[in-house]
């Protein structure tokens, strides 16, 4: 699986065939169950989490014991960076949604790692820093947009299948999850849910799918101002 894993990884995707293999000897593979921890704000070992499939749900916890979600990683994504470059423990946690499987990288292999491929440290960068992009770009919406836009905007970052005329979307959270990812109440993504399908600009499906069946309409809103 560690092999996989790397190969599927956009900061280790610039390596040879060889290099990733040595990287996979580094990687520790782990799978999760739904709702298990793959580290948390108690630990004291400084850890890389890389996705290789399922999903991943990061949050803090705030004083009064509620959650409070700022990320979900799919496969190809990793978290736990700050920790890793720190030696420090996490801040956060990092806790499965549904069956997941996750790379593991040591503070100190990382290290190794990176002195022996810099370009690494450099792509981990990279990503971290298009990561703050998108956080100050969510802080702007929550502020300063409605439900429906910043819904909109969510559902075009999700990845599509389906057609050209036609793409369609699963939630990877259940939408208490989304919507707590939105800030915003599961109540009040139920009914921008609604008035996206009722514009006709969205189709609700069985279980979490939703198509897109106005793509440009949904685009255009979730450039409104």
């Amino acid at each position: 699986m560690a092999d996989t894993c790397v190969a599927r990884v956009p900061v280790f995707a610039g390596l040879s065939t060889a290099d990733q293999q040595r990287v996979a000897g580094l990687a520790r593979p782990r799978r999760l169950s739904d709702g298990e921890t793959a580290y948390s704000a108690d630990d004291e070992v400084a850890q890389l989490v890389v996705v290789h499939t399922g999903y991943l749900k990061i949050f803090r916890l705030a004083a009064d014991g509620n959650e409070h979600l700022f990320r979900i990683l799919g496969p190809g994504e990793f978290a736990g960076e700050t920790s890793v470059f720190t030696g420090r423990r996490p801040l956060d946690f990092a806790v499965s949604v549904g069956e997941c499987q996750l790379c593991v990288f040591r503070h100190d292999d990382l290290e190794v790692l990176i002195r022996q491929y810099p370009d690494i440290g450099m792509r981990m960068l990279a990503t971290v820093v298009e990561r703050l992009a998108r956080t100050e770009n969510r802080l702007n919406s929550l502020t300063s947009r409605d439900v429906e836009s910043r819904l909109a905007t969510y559902l075009l970052g999700l990845p599509t299948s389906g057609n050209d005329q036609v793409a369609t979307v699963t939630l990877p959270l259940a939408k208490k999850d989304v919507a707590a990812l939105l800030d915003t109440t599961p109540e009040s993504l139920s009914r921008a849910l609604s008035r996206l399908a009722g514009r006709g600009l969205i189709a609700i499906g069985a279980g979490r799918s939703v198509s897109i069946t106005q793509p440009a309409a949904l685009r255009a809103l979730a450039q409104a101002e």
